[in-house]
């Protein structure tokens, strides 16, 4: 009979425990994810206790404030704090949010557990690798081309046509989506992922590109687009309101209407 079990790095221990010292005008606990490839044999959960009057408002905030003030070894990408960046995107209570954008006054009561994007390999603690998404963006070629004379201004759209674009230059490739996908999971190699194909259409949609053909070609592939089987975790995942799932399906369509 087969044996099935976790691979080792994936079996999180019980890590430490830094009480909070004294008493806590509004305390809460965060669990936090552990783990230093280079250094750690298992990845660990290790508990903060703070208090919510010493720090801000957002997850973010208690996160810095634990840093400032009790372990300065969690790491963690951070950069706007606006909800612009899309850096300090991670599982927040097992759900893939913006740390600086969710208030933890709006999380159940409770510990709050944070980890990195699920299925991305861990570089340490909550920073996840993207270097995969980023080949894929890479991929897929995310800029205008246009192979008309240079305008001497710039180039012009009418209302409707710059209209398509609304909820897609949007994204600011947080990944939210892409990792909460498990499309994404299984095939993430292959498959291009919602974050990726969001982008694609993004471009696709625009009346001053000229290489519509040669993008749908790109994506004519049974792995990169069809992989997706419209599950709609990216578009609840989304923490700027965006659809990818609908993204994807008006790029299938757009295949099927070719021919």
């Amino acid at each position: 009979m087969a044996e099935l079990t976790l691979p080792k790095n994936s079996k999180v221990q019980k890590g430490r425990h830094f009480a909070y010292d004294g008493e806590a005008e509004k305390p809460r606990t965060f669990r936090i994810y552990r783990y230093d490839p280079s250094a750690d044999e298992l990845p660990r959960m290790d508990t903060y206790d703070i208090d919510l009057a010493d720090s801000g408002p957002m997850v973010l905030d208690a996160i810095l404030h634990i840093i400032d003030t009790i372990d300065p070894s969690l790491a963690l990408r951070r950069s706007c704090r606006e909800g612009v960046c899309g850096s300090c995107a991670m599982n927040i209570n097992g759900t893939n949010k913006l740390a600086c954008l969710t208030h933890i006054d709006e999380l159940k009561s409770g510990e709050v557990r944070l980890s990195p994007l699920p299925h991305l390999k861990v570089i340490k603690d909550l920073v996840g690798d993207l270097r995969t998404l980023y080949a894929q963006l890479e991929l897929i070629e995310p800029w205008l081309q246009n192979d008309q004379a240079e305008p001497e201004r710039e180039r012009l759209q009418l209302p409707e046509d710059r209209d398509k674009l609304d909820g897609e230059y949007e994204c600011i490739l947080c990944f939210c989506c892409a990792t909460a996908c498990p499309s994404y999971w299984w095939s993430g190699e292959q498959y291009l992922g919602p974050a990726i194909l969001l982008q694609a259409h993004r471009w696709l949609v625009d009346s001053r590109d000229d290489r519509t053909g040669e993008r749908l070609d790109a994506l004519d592939d049974p792995f990169r687009l069809y992989r997706c089987h419209t599950i709609m975790n990216c578009t609840n995942a989304c923490p700027k309101g965006l659809n990818p799932a609908k993204a994807i399906a008006d790029t299938k369509r757009m295949l099927a209407r070719r021919g």
